[in-house]
C-alpha cells in the first residue's frame, strides 16, 4: 500500500536529473527542509510561550491543552491523507497548498482575540502541515538520483537537530522581547515572511511528481480515525475543568468501539478494492506490531512530560520564558549527540539493547529529577536540571534515531511506505493522548482554591506526580522492547528499495519519531 505520509517508495514523476550542474534540485530541498523546520520550529515555540499566553488571554487549563493537544490532533488525523493527496493529485500541488495554508493558520494564531480562536487556528495548523510535511521527503526522493539520497537525508537529520535546539530558546526570544508590545504573537507571525517565501519560490523550482498508480482516498477511514480520537481525547482534555461528568466516560468508552469497527471496516476495504487507510497486514509482523505499541507509549509519555515541565518551571517556579527556554538546552544538545552515534556506530554493535539502554536511561534521569526536585524545592536552579535532563536526553536520542528502523526492518518492502505513515501518525496520536492525560496526572494533583504562597510547592508536587507516571510509561515500553528484532535487518545499498528504505526511515524520523525531542520547551 502507498498511504505514507512520506511514501518515497513511490516517487514518479520526471526523470530525476544526475547532472551536477542542475541547481534547481538544490533550490527545492532548500525550501522543502525550510517548510519542515517550520513545522518542527512551531511545535517547541508554542510550549515555552504557554504561559504569556494565558496571561494575555485568560485562558483556561483545557484551553492551553487544546492549543498544544489540538494541534498534534489534527497532525496525526491527517498525515496518512496528506501522503495519499500527495499521490493523487501531485507532490508539489499538495505541498504549495499545504504551506499556503499552515502560513494563513499561523497568521490567524499570532491576530487571535482570544482563547476560542487560538485553539481553531493551532487545530487549523496542525491539518495544514498534515498535508505539507508529508510531500518534504517524497519531493526528495523524486528530484534527488538514489546516489546523493543518503547526503540528503542527513541534512534533514541535521535539521531536525537544530530545530530542536533552536525552537526553545527562539520562542524564549521572541515572548520575552515583546516586539512592538505584541508578547506571544510572534511565535506565529514569525512564520508568514518564511512561508510566502517557500510559496513563491517553491511554485518556481519545485518538479511535480505523483504515484503512478495511485489508490483511492479511503474517506471513510479518515472520519473514523478523527472520530476516534476527538471521542477519546476531548472528555480527558476537559474532563477535570466540568467534573468528570457522565458523557465523558461514555464517549471515552464509545471511542474504542469506533476503532473497533475501523477495524472491520479496513479489513472489508482492503479485500474489496485493497485502497484501505491502514494496512492492516502489517501487524501481522511481531517487530511492527511492538514497534507501533512503543511508539504511541513514547508519545503517551512524551506529550504529558514536555507539557507539565512548562508549567513546572514558568508557572511554579515563577521562572521567565527566556530562562525556561534556555534551561533545555543541555536536553536538546545531548538527543542530538545520541541519536547522532547511535545508528552510525551502536546499533550495528548492540541491536536493540541500544534502545532499552535508551528508555532505563530516561527512567533514571526522571527518578534524579524527582529526587533533585523534592531535595531542592522551590528553591532548585537550571545547572541543578541539567544532570537529570542530559541523562534523558542521552537515553531519548538512543530510542528515537533507530526505534524507526527496527520496527520497519521486518516489514515487506511493498509496504514499508504505509507503515511509515502508521508509524507517524501513532507517534502523533500518542503526544495528543499525552497531552489530555495532562488534566489527569498533573491538574488532577492540584488542589483547588489555592492561596498565592501554595501555588508553587503544588505545582512542584505535581510535577513530581507527573514523573512517576512518565517512569512507569517508559518501564512498560522497555518490555515491549523486547518483541523488537533483536538487530535490524541491514539494507544492501545501491539499490533503489535500498536508497528507499532509508528514506522511510528518516521520514517517520523527521515527522513523527524524531519529532518529539522539539516538543521540548
Amino acid at each position: 500500500m502507498t498511504s505514507s505520509s512520506s511514501l518515497p517508495s513511490t516517487a514518479s514523476g520526471p526523470a530525476v536529473s544526475s547532472d551536477p550542474s542542475d541547481r534547481r534540485r538544490w533550490f527545492a530541498l532548500a525550501i522543502v527542509m525550510t517548510a519542515a523546520f517550520m513545522d518542527l520550529v512551531d511545535v517547541t515555540i508554542v510550549n515555552i510561550a504557554i504561559p504569556s499566553i494565558r496571561e494575555d488571554t485568560g485562558a483556561s487549563f483545557s484551553s492551553i491543552q487544546w492549543i498544544t493537544a489540538g494541534y498534534s490532533l489534527a497532525f496525526a488525523a491527517g498525515l496518512i491523507t496528506g501522503g495519499r493527496l500527495g499521490d493523487i493529485y501531485g507532490r508539489k500541488r499538495l505541498f504549495l497548498i499545504g504551506i499556503g495554508g499552515f502560513t494563513l493558520a499561523s497568521a490567524l494564531c499570532g491576530f487571535a482575540a482570544n482563547p476560542e480562536m487560538l485553539v481553531v487556528s493551532r487545530i487549523l495548523q496542525g491539518g495544514t502541515a498534515a498535508l505539507m510535511v508529508p510531500q518534504v521527503l517524497s519531493i526528495v526522493h523524486a528530484t534527488f538520483p538514489a546516489h546523493e539520497r543518503g547526503k540528503v537525508f542527513g541534512l534533514f537529520g541535521a535539521i531536525v537537530g537544530l530545530g530542536a535546539v533552536l525552537g526553545p530558546l527562539l520562542g524564549a526570544l521572541l515572548t520575552e522581547w515583546n516586539i512592538a508590545g505584541l508578547e506571544w504573537r510572534p511565535i506565529f507571525l514569525i512564520n508568514l515572511p518564511v512561508g510566502i517565501a517557500g510559496l513563491i519560490l517553491g511554485r518556481k523550482f519545485i518538479t511535480e511528481s505523483k504515484a503512478p498508480k495511485a489508490l483511492r482516498l479511503d474517506l471513510v477511514g479518515v472520519a473514523l480515525v478523527t472520530l476516534g480520537m476527538l471521542m477519546l481525547i476531548y472528555p480527558l482534555t476537559r474532563g477535570h475543568e466540568l467534573g468528570w461528568p457522565l458523557w465523558g466516560h461514555v464517549s471515552m468508552v464509545g471511542s474504542l468501539l469506533v476503532f473497533l469497527f475501523l477495524v472491520l471496516f479496513e479489513r472489508s476495504k482492503a479485500r474489496k478494492d485493497g485502497s484501505p487507510l491502514v494496512e492492516l497486514s502489517l501487524f501481522r509482523v511481531k517487530s511492527f506490531a511492538a514497534g507501533i505499541a512503543v511508539q504511541l507509549t513514547f508519545g503517551i509519555g512524551l506529550g504529558i512530560f514536555f507539557l507539565v515541565w512548562t508549567l513546572y518551571m514558568q508557572m511554579g517556579l515563577g521562572w521567565s520564558a527566556l530562562r525556561a527556554g534556555t534551561t533545555g538546552i543541555p536536553f536538546s544538545i545531548a538527543v542530538s549527540f545520541a541519536a547522532g552515534i547511535s545508528v552510525q556506530k551502536l546499533v550495528p554493535r548492540f541491536g536493540r539493547k541500544v534502545l532499552q539502554t535508551g528508555a532505563l536511561l530516561m527512567i533514571a534521569g526522571l527518578l534524579l529529577y524527582i529526587w533533585e526536585s523534592d531535595r531542592y524545592g522551590m528553591g532548585i536552579t537550571s545547572w541543578q536540571m541539567a544532570l537529570p535532563l542530559v541523562v534523558m536526553g542521552l537515553g531519548m536520542g538512543l530510542i528515537v534515531a533507530p526505534l524507526t528502523d527496527a520496527v520497519l526492518s521486518e516489514v515487506p518492502k511493498e509496504h514499508s511506505g504505509s507503515a511509515s505513515g502508521l508509524i507517524n501518525t501513532v507517534q502523533q496520536m500518542g503526544n495528543a493522548l499525552g497531552l489530555g492525560l495532562v488534566s489527569v496526572v498533573f491538574l488532577g494533583a492540584i488542589g483547588e482554591r489555592l492561596a498565592p504562597q501554595e501555588v508553587g510547592p503544588a505545582f512542584a508536587e505535581a510535577f513530581r506526580h507527573s514523573l512517576w507516571w512518565v517512569a512507569g510509561v517508559l518501564a512498560v515500553i522497555f518490555l515491549v522492547m523486547f518483541a523488537l528484532p533483536a538487530r535490524p535487518r541491514q539494507h544492501v545499498e545501491g539499490g533503489d528499495e535500498a536508497v528507499d528504505a532509508v528514506g522511510v526511515v528518516d521520514a517517520a524520523g523527521g515527522s513523527g519519531s524524531v519529532k518529539e525531542p522539539a516538543l521540548t520547551p
